[in-house]
């Protein structure tokens, strides 16, 4: 109890005091009164949100990349984690999870320049060998479909060697004698993950899913921020670069606390209607 106790201030003084600012959704603030001094103008700041008609566009990318981060990078890892429990030589696992680990502990920075030096019209890797083989360069940075190609690939390369390692963990749960038991009655490879190892996964699974439809209102703002510009702003400007621009530069902070608050609501729900989805099956969180 005395070890968790830093654990529970910390959440305390980050977490959970910081949730009471979230009145400035419902006032008009500013520095000199402060948060409890600023006037009260109620669900005023969230009418001047939605009747904003830049706020449809900017939702409607948010809900489009998070989705597509769901549904094109959650297997990955699940994809990994199987392949790497298959790799029977122990060496070669372990070069192949580090070179697949090391992405996770590069900052976005880092990733950008690199997808940058690829990508680039001018300067990009690729582009300069299809100009080699007698091509016209190719605007990936500078076209919307490339684009969000460019920004899923990015996503799943960085973190799907890390995300595996909770997979890998489930799989170690499953019970050896299964495989062996199904090996014997002439199972192939396919067919124990099939019926073994995939089942064996589906708590873990469905847990990690619940917890990611939390966040389908936040894509993320380093990645978003760092790959786009004025070209793709069509599709690439979302909730966190707005709030950014709003807020933090055009010091509008009433009404980008209440596009937070109002993108906070969403993942609550989200994740409620996920975990009565899992309760269904008996897989729910709670």
């Amino acid at each position: 109890m005395i070890m968790f106790f830093p654990v529970i201030v910390y959440f305390i003084v980050f977490k959970y005091v910081p949730m009471l600012g979230a009145v400035i959704a419902f006032k008009q603030y500013n520095f000199s009164d402060g948060i409890m001094g600023s006037p009260w103008v109620g669900l005023d700041n969230f009418r001047l949100l939605f009747s904003n008609p830049q706020m449809v566009n900017t939702i409607r990318n948010t809900l489009l990349l998070s989705v597509l981060k769901i549904v094109v990078g959650f297997p990955f890892p699940i994809l990994l984690a199987i392949l790497l429990n298959e790799v029977r030589r122990k060496w070669f696992k372990n070069v192949v999870q580090t070179l697949v680990y090391l992405p996770h502990f590069f900052n976005w920075i880092i990733v950008a320049g690199i997808v940058i030096t690829v990508f680039s019209r001018e300067s990009g890797i690729i582009n300069h060998l299809i100009q080699r083989g007698g091509g016209e360069a190719y605007p990936f940075l500078y076209n919307g479909f490339s684009w969000v190609a460019i920004f899923l690939g990015s996503g799943i390369w960085k973190e799907v060697g890390f995300s595996a390692i909770v997979y890998l963990a489930a799989i170690t749960t499953i019970d050896p004698s299964l495989y062996e038991s199904a090996g014997m009655d002439g199972a192939s490879k396919l067919r124990q993950i099939w019926h073994i190892t995939l089942p064996g996964m589906r708590p873990t699974i469905i847990l990690l899913l619940i917890l990611a439809m939390g966040n389908v209102m936040e894509v993320g703002f380093d990645q978003i921020y760092l790959l786009q510009n004025s070209v793709v702003a069509h599709i690439s400007e979302v909730i966190s670069t707005f709030i950014y621009r709003a807020g933090l530069q055009g010091g509008q902070f009433s009404m980008t606390a209440a596009m937070g608050l109002f993108e906070s609501l969403v993942g609550l729900v989200l994740v409620i209607a996920s975990n009565q989805i899992a309760r269904k099956f008996k897989q729910g969180l709670w």
